[in-house]
């Protein structure tokens, strides 16, 4: 199929119905752009990764838990078929044309009456590009416009090599951080390592947009760890890095925030190093600090807080494996970022309160911070329990404990 029989468009798809049918990876890379845009996206498939399970917990998408069946594109305005079966993706197109649905078939393009283009964002830019099946050129001629439109230029003459051909360079594992969820806030290196992937581990926490940006052929595994869910074991983890390693694959292990803040970055770099994988590693924006920037929270600020302290909240604080000393930790005065804390949030307050913390000490609350979703709920150290339950607030979410957690209220126009 060449590029001139295809016509380039702009769909509003916000409040329409989108179908996709299979919820594997190649479905989870559609999602993101999908829900961003405000389609009403149903899922249908008996199974979905770790990833499209937790869009669907939180109400992001519509997941119906069964096999297509003729009927299911019925009010549709536009369909992805992203089964692994061929045949289901056959019958889902050919429903499809029947109903006059355009209909994206993932597994053999040229057979759906749709493609998606390589797409680029910058700056409130969004454009794609088609090449008449040719997916690796596509993406180059899309990594190259948005290269120049980050350096300021905008050269888009020659696109330049498949960037995977370049993946020889870089041998092994590359660690990258991937900031606190807003894809631009990924730093250029990190993203550049993306773009050369042959394959890429992803955490739930990494900027799911991402994914949208990768080379066509470059295998996503879901390494997801979903509170109260389903999550990959630690040695899974390392057994996919090692394993797609030493098969002479270049793989980013991409995880959100920063891979060596409570982010088990360096257990991972010690097991690949016992393989004789090298590593590379691309630090990211922590979530402890970023995300409450973004919420109008500085953890220091001159004359209110003087020190920072992060701490992880996966154990409580009589727990025998916890490390952290909460007699002297409620003695500070200064800020205080708890990280997957949500869960026990009630008696970590309690902890510090009784070891000294003043119970009218400020706090607040990020929930799902640097993305569209984010959260902010202010209270008190005394009301932190109760004011989660009250809002439902979920993971992943922030604390930060502290003067500094007020400070918003001093903003003009701001009160209390």
């Amino acid at each position: 199929m060449h590029a001139e029989h295809h016509y380039l468009a702009g769909l509003d798809l916000t409040g329409r119905r989108v179908v996709i049918i299979g919820a594997g990876t190649v479905a989870q890379r559609r999602l993101p752009r999908l829900v961003a845009v405000g389609a009403a996206v149903e899922v249908i498939a008996p199974e979905a990764t770790p990833a499209v399970d937790a869009m669907a917990q939180a109400g992001e998408i519509t997941w119906t838990r069964r096999r297509y069946t003729e009927g299911d594109l019925d009010a549709a305005w536009y369909a992805l078929a992203c089964a692994d079966d061929p045949e289901v993706n056959a019958a889902v197109v050919a429903e499809a044309e029947a109903r006059r649905v355009f209909c994206v078939r993932a597994d053999i393009g040229v057979k759906g009456t749709a493609v998606t283009p390589a797409m680029g964002e910058h700056d409130g830019l969004l454009f794609g590009v088609l090449s008449g099946g040719r997916p690796l050129r596509s993406a180059a001629v899309r990594d190259t416009v948005l290269d120049a439109l980050r350096t300021g230029q905008l050269d888009d003459a020659h696109a330049g090599p498949d960037p995977r051909v370049r993946t020889g360079e870089l041998p092994g594992v590359a660690l990258v951080g991937g900031g606190p969820g807003d894809p631009e806030l990924i730093t250029v290196r990190g993203r550049r390592l993306l773009a050369r992937a042959d394959v890429v581990v992803a955490d739930r926490l990494a900027p799911r947009e991402l994914l949208e940006d990768l080379p066509p052929q470059a295998e996503v595994v879901d390494a997801a760890k979903i509170p109260y869910g389903r999550a990959a074991s630690q040695e899974f983890i390392n057994k996919t890095l090692i394993e797609n390693a030493l098969a002479g694959k270049f793989v980013v292990r991409l995880k959100g925030g920063d891979s060596y803040v409570f982010g088990r970055g360096f257990e991972e770099l010690i097991a690949c190093a016992e393989a004789g994988v090298p590593v590379t590693v691309v630090p990211g924006v922590t979530s402890a600090f970023a995300v409450p920037a973004l919420a109008e929270v500085p953890v220091t600020h001159r004359g209110v807080a003087h020190e920072v302290v992060v701490v992880s909240g996966h154990v409580a604080p009589d727990d025998p494996r916890s490390l952290v000393d909460w007699s002297l930790l409620a003695q500070l005065r200064g800020t205080l970022v708890l990280l997957m804390a949500v869960e026990r949030a009630e008696v970590f307050a309690a902890a510090l309160i009784e070891h000294g913390r003043p119970a009218d000490t400020p706090v607040a609350v990020i929930q799902e911070g640097a993305t569209r979703s984010q959260r902010v709920l202010r209270c008190t150290l005394e009301g932190l329990g109760a004011a989660i339950r009250d809002e439902g607030i979920r993971p992943p979410a922030i604390i930060v404990v502290g003067p500094v957690a007020g400070l918003a209220a001093e903003l003009p126009g701001r009160s209390s």
